[in-house]
């Protein structure tokens, strides 16, 4: 066959090939349903925020609540979740890092467990399993399960939204989005929000590392959002916020969820009472060890545990002091 006949029929091909699809035999198009958010959105620039931000975390110095604790254990690392009964708890924070939380089991109001921290170290007792378990919270050896994985840094990061530090930390403001549920349709729906990353300023010659990113709804310019980061980059904690009340001229979430996804528990918060800026004494966050409880030492390597050792001295003047152990700190006390 002459040359030029092949190139003409390979010119023809190639053309059928471009005309054929504009003529809608290969393809076909359809509409796809757009399901965006229709509320009403407020727009703020990133030093707005900030300043918001650390406004609002300076207008809390102590927190005194009762609320409603629903813990759950478990993710792909188990293969199953476990959901423990909700409990009553009492919790007591005073900045710049004491904390106190106790749970109680349903109807008797038995101790499930009661735990403190003064922001270096921690105590946690457990009287179902007669275990008194300490360590520091800059050391983590997570062999423990169910309500042992229990640690006050979580929660008190959780509750108090530490300001940005412009000296050691930036901030980047990313316009985003979130599916949410529609109010009127019950439907998820796509609506605009903000998130604020910040990056510190890591120690020992570790750079600048990422410490959190901070969720902003934009129907309110409240806080939705919080994910802690570890040192490694990795999640350390997650926690989401809804249901803002009125508590004393402070808004504040009446529903917290908490998740730890390396040590996979989850805890969610439901307020019952609430009061800030009240003086809460030393002995409020004082834990003795009981008489005849297990020491778990979680501050040494789990090869050293099995050897009999003290607990941590006690903390250090204007730090809390070990008294004995008290009736749970309520709302009113």
């Amino acid at each position: 066959m002459p040359k030029a006949i092949i190139v003409r029929a390979s010119q023809l091909a190639l053309t059928a090939a471009l005309t054929l699809p504009l003529s809608g035999c290969l393809f076909r198009s359809h509409k796809v349903e757009v399901r965006t958010s229709t509320a009403a959105l407020r727009s703020a620039t990133k030093d707005e925020i900030v300043t918001s931000l650390n406004h609002e975390a300076a207008q809390i110095k102590t927190v005194n609540a009762t609320v409603d604790i629903s813990p759950s254990v478990g993710g792909a690392k188990k293969g199953k979740v476990t959901e423990y009964t909700d409990i009553r708890g009492y919790i007591l924070v005073r900045k710049p890092t004491m904390l106190r939380m106790i749970g109680l089991f349903p109807v008797v109001r038995n101790r499930a467990f009661d735990m403190v921290s003064d922001g270096q170290t921690f105590r946690i007792s457990i009287p179902p399993k007669n275990k008194f378990i300490v360590g520091r919270n800059d050391v983590t050896y997570p062999t423990q399960q169910g309500l042992e994985s229990l640690r006050p840094q979580a929660i008190f990061d959780a509750l108090l939204l530490r300001p940005i530090d412009p000296e050691n930390e930036i901030a980047v403001l990313e316009a985003s989005s979130d599916m949410v549920v529609d109010p009127k349709s019950k439907k998820l729906v796509e609506e605009p929000n903000y998130i604020l990353s910040v990056i510190r300023k890591g120690q020992d010659n570790q750079g600048w590392l990422l410490a959190r990113k901070i969720y902003i709804n934009r129907e309110d310019l409240q806080l939705s959002r919080q994910i802690v980061y570890d040192g490694n980059g990795g999640v350390a904690t997650d926690a989401r916020y809804e249901n803002y009340l009125d508590y004393s001229g402070v808004l504040f979430p009446s529903k917290i969820e908490i998740s730890r996804p390396q040590e996979e528990y989850a805890i969610r918060l439901d307020v019952v009472k609430l009061k800030f800026n009240e003086d809460l004494r030393d002995d409020q966050f004082a834990l003795q060890q009981p008489a005849g409880a297990q020491l778990v030492r979680l501050d040494v390597p789990p090869a050293q545990r099995g050897a009999a050792a003290p607990a941590p001295s006690a903390p250090s003047a204007g730090q809390a002091q070990v008294l004995p152990a008290r009736q749970p700190p309520s709302p009113q006390e």
